[in-house]
């Protein structure tokens, strides 16, 4: 049997296709945070099926029950959710079929982004075949998406919250050749495993087993290593046998940075340009202030004057230098109680950053973002915002950015999780969380679900602790610059 989900794995890739049938043990389970996503997704599905009252919910019946009611139910001309095929070794689940005129049906996808995607498409082209080879007769096709204009004003009003964008003429396009498709995956079912097509990294929508396998098993310094290089290119290289850095000829275009990663793979070392990093040293204005934001976005806002997956900040780590050489001083601030934090937040940060000498942040887009959208609902803060704040922040992913320092073993990335090791033995090694998405999950589940103080109380301290890492790196980064000049 082919369902929808495996079909949408073998659009991307055969192996994985494969793997999902035949060694299912390969394929992790569900992270924390994935079933965390899938929960949301439910209750915007919830919220979607409050549009259509007069629905049949097909959800809590079993396999075979599901098919046999939807056989049952079709001549009733009633809204049905998760309605079921099964028809020549297909199989399909529809969120909403919606009957319309003239014994005809639309399609109704709910999905938790803010606009339909491609993979979408390839989704409702699937269904739109079985559910034809079954003998429905399939008018439209819509996908039912979060509106991310959406502000939270009291209750969630799920006819503002969501949006329904017809897609007919892209599953149309879609479903091109598609019985030849299911044909062929069909057969590779049924086969030995088949070995990873280079191509299908410019299908994969995701990471999973099979592009890690890949990845993992490339050598040092390979042409996936190279920053900014578009994925066709890499591809390229590899398909014409170059997979090292230093196999690539010179008639290959390359960039700055790219003709530098290739160098340092020849010769091996670092690339440290002096110049430019006294000049970014230089030009920091004491007292420094070493920043750093933690956030959730739920899909769902909690919050009034929120907008869906807006970035809510709930902590943030703050370390203190006067002068350079001084003892650094450290400041947390973690928001307590289910009350949206953003206020206290703001107050905080206001509180605790001064009004002179440069705020050292990692990644300069996200906490200006951050900020941008915590002032648009709080005003009062805008002047403080535009004229004091703005002016002093800096970026010190910049250095890194620019290549004005650059090791191998970064693998093209200057991310402060591939940059600290290369220049710090801080480590984020046995700490209860080490990832900022793990951080935005806990304090989730922590303060807006049930759990015992005790519990809580620890989950919060760990936070602390990741939070002023995060910070630390950034004092830790500037002192390793300063000593490589």
């Amino acid at each position: 049997m082919l369902t929808k989900s495996n079909y949408l794995s073998g659009i991307q890739c055969a192996k994985l296709l494969w793997i999902t049938k035949n060694d299912k043990s390969r394929i992790p389970e569900p992270t924390e945070i994935e079933k965390a996503k899938f929960e949301e997704g439910y209750l915007i599905e919830k919220l979607a099926g409050s549009l259509f009252p007069e629905k049949i919910d097909l959800s809590q019946l079993n396999f075979d029950e599901q098919i046999e009611k939807t056989k049952e139910l079709l001549d009733k001309r009633t809204p049905l959710f998760q309605a079921s095929f099964l028809v020549d070794d297909l199989y399909s689940r529809a969120d909403i079929l919606f009957p319309v005129e003239k014994n005809q049906w639309d399609i109704i996808e709910i999905k938790s982004s803010t606009e339909p995607k491609d993979i979408h498409f390839e989704d409702l082209s699937f269904q739109k075949h079985v559910y034809e080879k079954f003998g429905l007769n399939i008018r439209k096709c819509f996908v039912m998406h979060v509106n991310k204009e959406y502000v939270k004003k009291g209750d969630i009003e799920p006819k503002e919250f969501l949006i329904q964008t017809e897609v007919s003429k892209e599953v149309e396009e879609a479903i091109l050749g598609i019985q030849e498709r299911i044909r062929k995956m069909l057969e590779i079912i049924k086969g030995e495993c088949p070995e990873f097509c280079i191509d299908d990294l410019k299908t994969i929508e995701y990471d999973n087993i099979v592009k890690d396998e890949f990845m993992n098993s490339l050598p040092e310094n390979n042409v996936f290593e190279f920053r900014r290089m578009l994925t066709k290119k890499k591809i390229e290289l590899y398909k014409e046998g170059i997979i090292k850095m230093n196999e690539v000829p010179d008639s290959i275009e390359l960039n700055d940075k790219q003709k530098i990663q290739k160098l340092l793979s020849k010769r091996g070392g670092k690339n440290i340009d002096k110049g430019q990093i006294k000049h970014f040293l230089d030009n920091l204005q004491y007292p420094l202030y070493y920043l750093d934001f933690e956030t959730i976005n739920p899909a769902i806002p909690k919050f009034d004057n929120s907008k869906p997956y807006q970035q809510i900040p709930f902590q943030f780590s703050l370390h203190i230098q006067e002068n350079q050489g001084d003892k650094i001083k450290h400041i947390c601030f973690l928001t307590d109680g289910t009350d949206d934090p953003r206020l206290n937040f703001l107050k905080a940060l206001k509180d605790n950053l001064g009004d002179k000498g440069d705020i050292l942040v990692y990644n300069q887009v996200f906490e200006k973002m951050v900020l941008k959208q915590v002032v648009e609902f709080f005003p009062e803060f805008l002047e403080w915002h535009d004229k004091n704040i703005l002016p002093r922040i800096k970026d010190l992913m910049y250095v890194f950015d620019k290549f004005h320092y650059y090791d191998p073993k970064q693998k093209g990335s200057v991310s402060i999780k591939y940059v600290l090791p290369v220049l710090s033995d801080l480590k984020y090694d046995g700490l209860e969380i080490s990832k900022g998405d793990f951080a935005s999950y806990e304090f989730e589940r922590v303060t807006y679900g049930n759990v015992p103080h005790e519990e809580k109380q620890r989950v919060r301290k760990a936070l602390e602790e990741y939070c002023k890492l995060d910070t630390l790196a950034e004092v830790e980064i500037v002192k390793a610059l300063r000593n490589s000049l």
